[in-house]
């Protein structure tokens, strides 16, 4: 049976609170915070667990921030796996200024993660990764990590003839070019690193996600545009998908809950098209609240319906 693994190498705890104004020199009250567990996979386990889908969610833990990290993980009764390691979970704060509406987010390095505690992580993915399973590795790596470590990690996908989905950035963008991609979404700013181009226009989008597509041993591009939707390049064809526009009160986990939902899509069988609409859907959604919260189905539902209205329908094939 298909399933999803997701793994996050970077995991952090999120505290997010408010203030009425964001001074200096001066003790701020703020609201009592709410804490939540984050990073990339992680976020993408939480979005699905929300949509009625499913995955295993394995990350790294250490200290007692990865205790809390752990306990806020294991209330939303999502199956996981901790692997254990000796430095301690990063802890990342977002403030609101409620005068302004403007959030304010603090992030701080991860730990360090040793030799050992990667073969740990390459031992047990080995073991649980079956064939047409998704593995989706999701968000920055830790310090001294090798940049090129998600392509080892590829490789047991490719092994076991499971897809391989990335969303990375920071040093680990380039290095994991090497790998056999099944699916990946950078946005405009990671697509112009890969391609090494200062900037990217509208006019230059199409023929750059093409050019990707040549160079990189990638089935499916899906660049995100923010509030302008998505661009889907694969063998079939290039679409643009646009977005809703809505009042956005946080874009934390946005591109997470995007991949959730094209994943959640991709496993009830609906095709490549529409699972990325539905991406975009998702990933709409999950700005309409504050914090960490990402996307909910109801709201997701409403805004797909929105999307399909809006996109130009397109033939294509089904995802091998």
């Amino acid at each position: 049976m298909q399933k999803t693994i997701t793994l996050t190498m970077n995991p952090v705890v999120d505290k997010d609170t408010s203030v009425a104004g964001i001074v200096p020199n001066k003790k701020l009250r703020c609201a009592a915070p709410m804490y939540y567990a984050g990073g990339g996979g992680i976020n993408v386990s939480r979005a699905l667990k929300k949509l009625g889908g499913s995955s295993l969610c394995v990350f790294l833990a250490g200290g007692p921030t990865g205790t809390h990290l752990r306990q806020l993980i294991s209330q939303e009764e999502m199956a996981h796996k901790a692997i254990e390691i000796e430095g301690w979970t990063r802890e990342n704060l977002s403030v609101t200024d409620t005068n302004t509406q403007l959030q304010y987010r603090f992030g701080v390095p991860g730990p360090k993660v040793d030799k050992d505690e990667l073969n740990s992580i390459l031992a047990y993915l080995e073991e649980k990764v079956n064939y047409n399973d998704f593995l989706v590795v999701s968000g920055k790596l830790p310090l001294e990590v090798p940049p090129d470590f998600y392509v080892e990690i590829s490789k047991i996908a490719d092994n076991k003839k499971a897809k391989f989905i990335l969303d990375t950035s920071g040093v680990a963008l380039l290095p994991s070019m090497k790998a056999n991609i099944y699916l990946m979404k950078p946005n405009l700013g990671e697509l112009s690193t890969i391609m090494d181009v200062p900037s990217i226009s509208v006019i230059e989008l199409e023929t750059l996600a093409k050019k990707f597509l040549e160079t990189y041993k990638c089935k499916v591009l899906v660049v995100s545009l923010g509030a302008k939707g998505a661009l889907l390049a694969h063998e079939s064809g290039i679409e643009h998908i646009p977005a809703p526009t809505v009042h956005q009160k946080s874009t934390i986990g946005a591109g997470d809950s995007m991949v959730a939902g094209i994943i959640y899509s991709l496993q009830t069988n609906k095709s490549l098209s529409e699972a990325i609409k539905y991406g975009v859907a998702c990933g709409t959604a999950a700005t309409l609240h504050p914090g960490t919260q990402l996307c909910n189905k109801e709201d997701a539902d409403k805004l797909y319906e929105w999307v399909l209205k809006n996109t130009v329908e397109k033939k294509e094939k089904k995802p091998n």
